[in-house]
């Protein structure tokens, strides 16, 4: 990925959600409806800054809109191992503590849920929440605790990308 050219007020003034997208915005774009194969090309060609930023944002910005939302991205990650495995190794890329916390405790949760039912990961939908009452609550808990640990974590990657700015952006002029 080529740096992101932004100018260094725009940068400074970007709250921290919007500086993450920032960085990572244009090359998650030019990367929908691609094929796998060019999605992990394009993910080796960044640089281990990039590459964690991104894999947060495919999260983030996928699960972010609502609890079946939520269950569905981490069911298809979860189905997707590499995809899980890179979200997991940014978080401790960005030292985030509670989001891999999170993640883990619903991972473990719902593969204990589909071990149950003698199911994988690609028969999982989000319509499974409308025939189970109990599952259908505890991924909305955990939705909730998403959405707190997300401020905490765009907080942290803000931080980060504001520390190595040279890893993310060109400034202007």
């Amino acid at each position: 990925m080529t740096l992101v050219s932004i100018s260094k007020d725009e940068f400074t003034a970007l709250d921290d959600e919007r500086l993450g997208w920032a960085c990572a915005g244009p090359t998650l774009v030019s990367l929908r409806g691609k094929d796998m194969g060019i999605k992990g090309e394009a993910m080796a060609a960044l640089n281990e800054h990039q590459r964690s930023l991104c894999l947060f944002r495919v999260l983030y910005d996928h699960a972010k809109d609502s609890a079946p939302e939520y269950y569905g991205w981490i069911c298809y990650l979860l189905e997707r191992g590499d995809y899980w495995s890179g979200v997991l190794g940014a978080l401790r890329f960005f030292e985030v503590q509670s989001m891999q916390e999170l993640l883990n405790e619903t991972r473990n949760t719902l593969e204990e849920y589909n071990r149950r039912l003698g199911r994988t990961w690609n028969q999982v939908s989000i319509t499974d929440l409308d025939r189970d009452e109990e599952l259908r609550n505890k991924v909305v808990l955990w939705y909730d605790r998403f959405m707190n640990v997300s401020k905490e974590s765009l907080r942290t990657i803000a931080r980060h990308i504001r520390a190595h700015p040279d890893a993310f952006v060109v400034f202007d002029g």
